[in-house]
């Protein structure tokens, strides 16, 4: 059974959580990015604490359990989801944005031997370095698109973007050190439930609410709560508990291609020959990370 997870779980993931950037395209238009996801959160969680009820799973019996579940989801649920709809939806470019999810695996590595005492080995290094040169490969061309005036209109949602990556790398860490065992469904209820309140008040803070009671809006809630946030992160908090979290983290360096193939699919977007030979570069990057 463990082989049959580690063997479908990684794909799974990648498939579900690089749908995010679609979806946060295709609501960017119906709504305003952190309302339609304070709505998401709380969805999220009122589902979970349903599911939990109905599996009678064991909640947290003591405060630092839950505050530890609060604070993860407010660095993977909150902190990142919040900055990458944000910087979407302020106009910045999906090439940009998805180079600059390589920050994650990278910092990971960096960060993995003295917060875990996870050794990188050589060859890791290599899978990272290789998956770094096939992600610049892939979003080569919208990177070269790019004229001064564009790179500097994206300076502000640039650094919100590099933050929710930052926050989501920190918030693997935190899960990986203080959530490792117990429940994962009422533990992702908290976090969802911390990531909504957290994003709540810095929705009226900084953005007019617009939430359209679309056909589109509806569609992209329910891919979202379901595949998204429950789906993919459940997948994430499992194979941080089952492995290195480096190996996790590499899987991010295959979203851009991932990510490249559905816009080609759904938009028309279409793919280069340095593209193809990118995704195939950072295949190769991820399977020296994650090889046993």
């Amino acid at each position: 059974m463990q082989l049959n997870f580690e063997r479908v779980a990684p794909a799974l993931f990648v498939a579900l959580w690089s749908t995010g950037w679609i979806t946060a395209r295709f609501a960017a238009d119906h709504a305003s990015p952190l309302a339609f996801l304070v709505v998401r959160h709380a969805l999220t969680a009122i589902a979970l604490a349903m599911l939990a009820l109905a599996l009678r799973s064991a909640w947290p019996r003591d405060r630092a359990s839950v505050a530890h579940a609060a604070l993860a989801g407010l660095m993977i649920m909150g902190g990142y989801l919040g900055g990458v709809w944000w910087a979407i939806s302020a106009g910045m470019p999906a090439g940009v944005s998805g180079l600059i999810s390589a920050i994650q695996p990278i910092l990971t590595a960096l960060l993995a031997p003295a917060l875990l005492g996870e050794s990188i080995t050589r060859r890791q290094w290599q899978g990272i370095a290789l998956g770094f040169v096939g992600i610049v490969l892939v979003l080569q061309p919208k990177l070269a698109a790019l004229d001064a005036d564009g790179l500097r209109a994206a300076l502000g949602p640039l650094a919100v973007n590099a933050l929710a990556m930052v926050s989501v790398t920190l918030g693997t860490f935190y899960q990986k050190s203080f959530n490792a065992t117990g429940d994962l469904v009422p533990a992702q209820a908290i976090q969802a439930g911390a990531a909504g309140l957290a994003t709540l008040p810095v929705a009226l803070l900084i953005e007019d609410i617009r939430l359209d009671p679309s056909l589109p809006i509806v569609g992209a809630m329910t891919w979202s709560v379901v595949m998204n946030s429950i789906g993919a992160n459940f997948l994430l908090l499992m194979l941080l508990r089952r492995g290195a979290i480096a190996r996790a983290a590499a899987l991010i360096y295959l979203m851009p291609p991932v990510v490249a193939a559905q816009a080609y699919l759904m938009f028309g977007e279409t793919l280069t020959p340095a593209q193809l030979a990118g995704a195939a570069v950072t295949v190769v990057g991820v399977a020296l990370v994650t090889r046993r």
